[in-house]
């Protein structure tokens, strides 16, 4: 067992760190207070190599491996989750299942631009009725002969008004169940095709998030991913990484809170020392390092597992499951520490808790992961 991080990890590590302090650091809490997506700092991050980090360099990608996504990822979001939320759907949601399951025309046509921050893509599976129930998708795709006419709604997706690729999961014959549904490439612009409101969210406020609506959108046929009824089990292959991605994301949100918490302990004073040399405070760092490290050791272990070519269902699933829970149960903790400062946007900390909370909703509920987990117990 090796827990050291090589040469080449640990420079990703340190490009992502400087990255996120010096781009991403000013005018973060701007961006939160005015929802403002950042274009520029995508374009940024693109050019680093940040959007495609996984993908083979022949599309474009930065070949890297999943450590190093997690890497990256982490530093990302200790500053700005709007960014990195960007970031993993972008890498494992949509680059991903280009990558792994299209064709080499949909790779040519695609990934190569979403792969290089050219172009962003969105991963539409969510609805109004078939959140966590995948199974239950209300948005049809017909079968026209040469293309398939697609109707429906998609709600809560993450780049659903800046992104140019969408993969769309819906239903083609509902009498086969999730066996009859199919996942396409939906290009914006297409009409039919209208993008709702921008949400109004608690957290990742900079990241646009919107409900879009398919009115007999027109898709050809050879914008199918996979063969016919292969769109479910697309999106839960797909979703597996992408729980990688969202764990690594409340991992550095909850590692971003206690640094600037601890930080502030050794600044803040109250009866005639820095407050971290009261135990009541020294306990809650110790703790929160502790909880943090645990998260990380989990989050690692699910990107070896895939970058082992191991089965990481479960492992990602534990993950995203333990990470989320120590993001939101620490970045309390942060507010804690700062006391009255703590409820103030200036010290960061308030936003880092509120983002906290949807790392335990999307991409699978801590009530799915627990399922997905509890099914691996048995089956073994």
């Amino acid at each position: 067992m090796d827990f050291s991080l090589t040469e080449e990890h640990i420079m990703i590590r340190d490009a992502a760190r400087d990255f996120a302090q010096t781009e991403l650091l000013p005018g973060v809490i701007e961006r939160d207070n005015t929802q403002t997506f950042p274009k520029e700092l995508v374009r940024k991050m693109g050019d680093l190599g940040f959007m495609g980090i996984m993908v083979d360099p022949k599309y474009g990608g930065s070949g890297m491996d999943a450590i190093s996504y997690v890497l990256i990822m982490e530093e990302l979001s200790k500053i700005d989750a709007s960014a990195s939320v960007m970031v993993s759907v972008n890498n494992s949601l949509v680059c991903y299942g280009l990558e792994a399951f299209g064709t080499e025309e949909q790779k040519q046509k695609y990934l190569t631009k979403v792969a290089t921050g050219e172009q962003i893509g969105a991963f539409c599976l969510s609805e109004p009725e078939a959140g966590s129930d995948a199974t239950s998708q209300k948005t049809t795709a017909i079968d026209k002969g040469d293309h398939y006419v697609i109707n429906g709604t998609k709600n809560w997706i993450t780049n659903g008004g800046r992104a140019d690729v969408y993969l769309v999961i819906a239903q083609t014959d509902k009498e086969k169940g999730h066996k009859g549904i199919n996942a396409f490439i939906v290009e914006k612009g297409t009409p039919g095709f209208d993008i709702g409101p921008k949400e109004d969210k608690l957290g990742i406020r900079g990241s646009d998030t919107h409900t879009l609506q398919f009115n007999d959108v027109k898709v050809p046929k050879e914008n199918r991913i996979g063969e016919d009824g292969f769109g479910f089990k697309f999106a839960m292959k797909t979703l597996s990484g992408g729980r990688i991605g969202i764990a690594s994301q409340a991992l550095g949100i909850a590692a971003g809170a206690y640094e600037l918490a601890l930080k502030y302990s050794k600044e803040r004073k109250a009866f005639g020392t820095e407050i971290c040399n009261h135990q009541a405070i020294a306990f809650k760092l110790a703790d929160m390092h502790t909880e943090i490290e645990a998260a990380r050791m989990l989050v690692m272990k699910a990107a070896w597992d895939k970058d082992q070519g191991n089965n990481y269902d479960m492992s990602s699933a534990m993950a995203k499951l333990y990470a989320s829970k120590v993001a939101m149960e620490q970045t309390v903790e942060a507010v804690q520490i700062h006391g009255g400062n703590g409820f103030v946007k200036e010290y960061h900390v308030e936003r880092l808790m509120r983002d906290a909370k949807i790392t335990q909703i999307y991409e699978g509920t801590s009530e799915i992961q627990k399922i997905v987990i509890s099914r691996g117990v048995i089956r073994d």
